[in-house]
């Protein structure tokens, strides 16, 4: 049993961890849905790792919290088995679209030329529904985002001035590279530990800890994006002071002062 002063904090932590993780991941589905010049195949996967992240803070956080508080499950048979399905299917989207930025980046790095080509907005859109379901695995979505990057980074540093020489874009890339490798490896050190531990400690506390470490990171990506991408401080502003109901503001040039 938890005294009173317990339950009321425990509830207010997770309350506000749950209204930050949506809160912010909502900031950055408003950015890129409105504004058109965010419309790139590279931004509609970030979309994408979004509205999970939503997701997990809308649904999986108040709903695990309330479980964790109490020490019992008060939602019945059928959503405790619902619960399950959405926490896998939920897990699944975000190891896909890691995926999914892994292989977008490879390509715009280690080959500028045939990017427009091969990563277009009708492409990914297609490649993200379909493939979801195709990832509910650990080791294979690890190893490969691994090896993307790796050789990714090996390339940037090689070549980036030829890179820059075909391709203007050869900066940004490698800075989007860059930023989006950081949310890589900030989800892995959420990620890796509970993995670990869910298949070889038998200890129910720390298992419980290490996933809310992963439940955190979802509120953390924004975060991320507000610190490397200042088209996001852009938008947000744009949002917050409600300047996004204004006439064409969809079209503004949000990198008119700032590159990608």
């Amino acid at each position: 049993m938890r005294s009173r002063y317990e339950y009321n904090i425990m509830y207010v932590f997770f309350s506000l961890l749950s209204a930050w993780t949506v809160f912010l991941n909502l900031l950055v589905i408003i950015s890129i849905s409105h504004f058109k010049k965010l419309h790139t195949p590279t931004n509609l996967i970030i979309l994408s790792l979004a509205v999970a992240d939503l997701l997990i803070g809308l649904i999986v956080i108040p709903v695990d919290a309330t479980r964790l508080i109490e020490t019992c499950w008060y939602f019945g048979d059928t959503f405790c088995k619902l619960f399950i399905i959405i926490l896998g299917l939920l897990s699944s989207a975000s190891f896909t679209n890691l995926v999914l930025i892994a292989v977008d980046r490879y390509v715009a790095v280690c080959h500028p030329l045939l990017y427009p080509q091969k990563i277009t907005t009708t492409k990914t859109i297609g490649f993200a529904c379909i493939v979801t379901d195709l990832f509910m695995s650990f080791i294979f979505p690890c190893t490969l985002i691994i090896t993307l990057y790796l050789r990714i980074f090996y390339v940037v540093h090689q070549q980036v001035k030829v890179i820059n020489s075909l391709m203007k874009g050869g900066k940004s890339e490698s800075k989007a590279a860059l930023t989006l490798g950081i949310i890589v490896i900030v989800y892995m050190l959420c990620f890796v530990p509970y993995f670990i531990c869910s298949i070889s400690v038998n200890s129910s506390t720390t298992i419980t800890v290490l996933a809310w470490v992963v439940y955190t990171n979802s509120g953390l990506n924004p975060l991320i994006y507000a610190l490397f991408y200042p088209w996001f401080k852009k938008t947000v502003k744009h949002i917050l002071t409600l300047k996004i109901f204004q006439p064409a503001s969809s079209l503004a040039d949000i990198f008119a002062e700032h590159q990608l």
